[in-house]
């Protein structure tokens, strides 16, 4: 039976580092353009104890989504030990393309994934590179449409990229900036015929009739800015009431495909949106199989990483792979859940065993 596995993966982790503590003096308005009762003290303590998130990352100005895709598939590539021209498919998520900080339209022509392509210097006319717009899970969405590929024989090797500058697309008058982050996280996803191993099964869902516009592009909180303009505007009460009712849902749904025991997941690595969130989502997902979710299966980078979208989920992968979290591993055998949520409203999930 033919399958894919996960032989390679790479991360481009920006270098500017921006503490909670960089946000003291900004202005922050309500979504009608009113002052705050609270002082930002207030603002920011409050904003952690929900997020978890203590700092983020932004990419230098010179650098755009492109660039930190490319960054981040160099490294996988290294990893699994393959050569470029031999991919058949290179896949790149991201939700805003190119962009620049204040730019009234982000730059997607031609597409992320030829950038990276021409980029990395392929020369093969068969590798076909597309981008995918999927919200946050537009990266385990690659995933599983690269199983696709290979399941098919339409191919043997496939490059996913998850890539994000959501630090020039955020209203810095709103709250809800301090969430956004930058990123890249890349896998290689190659054919196997080896049996119990690699993408075991998976679950995909879009929920548009009441839920489309959950997240969309807004103008800003300050009424005096351009109205050209347009920013990341998100219902935070209504997506976390969406996540932690659905997302558990369609987790399960995945594991019961996969024909695995709750008991034998030994890591679920979930979008990093929001700590508070992510911890409701793990827990109601355990719930529906009557017991407790075990101590470290959920692993997090959220607190030093804030939410990079897309480049969140492979971001994680590839930091436990290569040990760089305390007190999280993977081993050989172990079956992991991949699983995210975002605009859209999109789910998906991922069973997986390394």
């Amino acid at each position: 039976m033919i399958s894919s596995k996960i032989t390679g993966t790479g991360t481009f982790i920006p270098s500017v580092k921006k503490e909670n503590s960089a946000f003291l003096n900004t202005h922050f308005l309500n979504e009608d353009g009113s002052e705050f009762a609270s002082e930002n003290t207030t603002i920011i303590s409050k904003f952690k104890d929900i997020t978890g998130i203590e700092e983020r990352r932004y990419a230098k100005e010179d650098f755009k989504t492109s660039d930190l895709a490319f960054f981040a598939a160099q490294k996988a590539i290294k990893d699994a030990a393959i050569n470029a021209e031999d991919l058949d498919y290179i896949i790149v998520a991201h939700n805003f393309g190119d962009v620049k900080q204040g730019a009234i339209q982000g730059d997607t022509l031609p597409s992320l994934a030829t950038r990276v392509k021409y980029r990395l210097g392929i020369a093969n006319p068969n590798c076909v590179a597309y981008d995918l717009l999927f919200g946050c899970p537009g990266f385990v969405e690659g995933v599983i449409q690269a199983q696709a590929f290979i399941k098919a024989d339409m191919a043997k090797k496939c490059l996913v990229i998850g890539a994000e500058t959501l630090s020039r697309v955020v209203d810095k008058h709103d709250r809800d900036a301090m969430i956004y982050s930058d990123g890249a996280g890349a896998c290689i996803v190659e054919k196997t015929t080896e049996q119990n191993v690699g993408i075991l099964s998976h679950a995909s869902q879009t929920f548009a009739k009441d839920e489309a516009y959950f997240l969309h592009f807004g103008n800003s909180y300050n009424t005096t800015e351009d109205k050209n303009v347009r920013y990341i505007k998100m219902n935070g009460r209504k997506i976390y009431e969406f996540a932690i009712t659905n997302v558990p849902a369609a987790m399960k749904v995945a594991l019961d495909k996969s024909g695995v025991a709750i008991t034998d997941v030994k890591k679920i690595f979930i979008h990093q949106a929001n700590e508070k969130m992510d911890e409701a989502i793990i827990k109601r997902f355990y719930r529906l199989f009557k017991i407790k979710a075990p101590e470290g299966v959920m692993p997090m980078s959220i607190h030093k990483l804030g939410n990079s979208s897309v480049a969140t989920v492979p971001t994680l992968l590839d930091l436990v792979l290569k040990g760089k979290i305390d007190k999280q591993s993977i081993t050989k055998g172990d079956v992991a859940i991949l699983a995210s949520v975002g605009a859209g409203m999109n789910i998906n999930a991922i069973v997986y065993k390394f």
